[in-house]
């Protein structure tokens, strides 16, 4: 049986020794309160709930899965759910980073994210009920009405409700432009909407009260394609005046996705049967609207693998530890035993190092990313607004695909530590790679992410916010470009740094007198990109770490990082030079294929 034990103390690290939130958040007046024993506390918390209340519901969840009452349209998740989300709800978890003047505790997302990593690593598919609450509570924050606010948001907050984003339709995935859904405007000023959607994860369960769905759907008069695409918040249950639960409304789960992995979420197929809903935002402004829980999902799927990624690497380590298989190939190392443990083997080692190097590496960048959303949010300063905000638009698409990848690369390393025993489901390492193989596909595909950040969030602005990028970058070489211990980290990151600059131009130029240039040259655009911040953020990492020796530290941790960094660095970090080669090389090779795919 698999174990998992919660990460506190490299959170820690990369919270109060690499980014110092503590006094970030002392600049943000919602937030200046928040100190480093705050965080530590909570998280504490946090890991004692996902260590011993959702994890071990994990396999059971898996085996099990949720069942469809057919004639009544109900669904029964895994055993001890239900319980387990009572007592996330009691314990106060949805609030934690929302608003107070909707029931939240207004503590930062940055903590939240955190929250998040350690619920995923322990049961991703549970994880997600609560998950995509979030994603319903920011769309209605930013483009609700006040009523629509006063009706859904308290329930939300306190976890009383759960909310779904209902987007997908049978003939059509990430081409939103295709849905059919129709809403028809009625003389009391709310709509009934018809039409079937599929994909909606907790799309239907028993374990709160009501569901709030937002659902995206087609006015009358609306216009073809994505421009007449318009949302709405569409309960289970009505809604009465007083705020209690009405009579059922026509929005009924048809279906249940029989899935590779994530059994324990309910993966609902949806008719909508004239169900009765308000329209969100401005009509046909409903994609943009969308976008807010979208970009929020992208965040949660990024952090979904990086919770996968660290409770393999934890158990693949221990596996590593006590399996005894052959001998070293430079002598005997363990004199009392028929064999060494198989994690004196060179290749051994590799699998384990590329799973702790990646799960590390994604954590300081999604810890990264949150604090830009914070700041966002909370700045005084418009300018940090603005910068923030621009910079975490150019890393969601690198958190949502090179995370996900790299939970994929890990887990499977993981999975193959463990030899014929991690094909066999009692160990847990099978479940981790099928639960993670989603997290490539939902939310916008890593082919999409990656046409997203090469096209839009790159070329789209002339590489502008890439470039600010690159001063965080510029600065960190300046800073430590005469120290000779921080060479082995800079001077890869300062190349590809350099690097870069050309090598986009070189796409974007092509790309402007052949679009299928960019399609082309996209997904392995995104995996350098990917490596250049990871670069960034080990190398941040390092010199903290050489700081702390510096200054006497003899503590395991920091040698330990390095040792990592190294790694990474020599390792897992030049693939950037065949990924550069393969982009460079053009979209003929593919394009140029009838007779091979005919």
């Amino acid at each position: 049986m698999p174990t998992y034990t919660p990460p506190l103390r490299d959170m820690q690290f990369v919270l109060h020794e690499v980014f110092n939130v503590a006094d970030e958040f002392k600049a943000m007046p919602a937030h200046a309160e928040t100190d480093a024993d705050t965080i530590n506390a909570v998280l504490e918390e946090a890991g004692k709930f996902a260590a011993e209340v959702a994890f071990p519901l994990n396999i059971g969840g898996d085996t099990e899965g949720c069942t469809l009452d057919v004639k009544t349209h109900a669904v029964t998740t895994p055993k001890g759910f239900k319980e387990a989300y009572a007592q996330y709800v009691e314990g106060g978890w949805p609030a934690l980073s929302c608003d107070p003047q909707f029931g939240g505790q207004g503590l930062p997302h940055t903590v939240n994210q955190c929250v998040y990593e350690m619920l995923n690593s322990a049961n991703q598919a549970w994880t997600m009920y609560p998950g995509l609450s979030h994603g319903a509570y920011e769309a209605l924050v930013a483009h609700g009405t006040e009523e629509q606010k006063k009706t859904y948001l308290p329930k939300l907050v306190s976890g009383e409700w759960t909310g779904t984003m209902c987007l997908t339709e049978p003939h059509c995935g990430t081409d939103l432009g295709l849905l059919r859904t129709k809403a028809e405007p009625q003389a009391d000023g709310s709509y009934r909407l018809t039409g079937n959607k599929i994909f909606i994860s907790a799309g239907e369960h028993d374990m709160a009260e009501n569901i709030v769905h937002l659902v995206l759907a087609r006015l009358p008069d609306a216009p073809k394609g994505s421009k007449g695409i318009s949302l709405f918040v569409v309960p289970k249950f009505k809604v009465n005046a007083d705020g209690s639960l009405g009579e059922r409304n026509p929005i009924f789960c048809t279906g249940l996705e029989h899935k590779m992995g994530i059994h324990g979420n309910a993966t609902a197929q949806i008719a909508l049967d004239g169900a009765v809903g308000s329209l969100v935002g401005e009509p046909n402004k409903g994609l943009a609207a969308m976008f807010v829980m979208m970009n929020a999902a992208r965040l949660g799927v990024g952090n979904q693998s990086l919770g996968l990624t660290e409770v393999a690497f934890q158990n693949a380590l221990a596996y590593a530890k006590d399996r005894i298989q052959m001998r070293s190939l430079s002598g005997v190392k363990a004199k009392d035993k028929d064999a060494d443990p198989i994690i004196v083997h060179p290749d051994v080692r590799k699998m384990l190092l590329t799973a702790k190097a990646y799960a590390e590496g994604g954590r300081a960048l999604q810890i990264f990313c949150t604090l830009l959303l914070d700041k966002a949010h909370h700045h005084p300063d418009e300018k940090v607004r603005k910068n923030s905000d621009e910079l975490v638009a150019l890393l969601t698409p690198i958190v949502k695909a090179f995370i996900t990848d790299n939970g994929h690369i890990s887990t499977n390393a993981c999975m193959q530590v463990f030899g014929g025993h991690g094909f066999i489901k009692e160990w847990g390492m099978e479940q981790f790679v099928r639960d993670n193989r989603i997290n490539m596909i939902y939310e916008g595909t890593n082919t999409v992410q990656s046409l997203d950040l090469l096209g839009r969030k790159v070329l789209g602005n002339n590489g502008a916010t890439l470039k600010k990028f690159g001063k965080l970058i510029g600065q960190l070489v300046e800073e430590e470009g005469v120290n000779e211990k921080m060479a082995e980290f800079i001077n890869p990151l300062a190349y590809l740094g350099d690097q870069m600059t050309k090598f986009t131009t070189e796409i974007g130029f092509k790309g402007f007198q052949n679009p299928d240039e960019v399609g082309a040259a996209a997904v392995d655009y995104l995996r350098v990109a990917g490596h250049l911040v990871f670069a960034y953020m080990f190398a941040r990492m390092a010199q903290v770490a050489l700081r702390k020796i510096a200054e006497g530290s003899t503590d395991p941790f920091y040698t330990a990082k390095l040792q990592t960094a190294r790694f990474y660095f020599a390792k897992l970090f030049p693939e950037t030079a065949t990924l550069m080669r393969t982009a460079r090389s053009g979209s003929k090779a593919l394009m140029d294929t009838d007779a091979a795919l005919a």
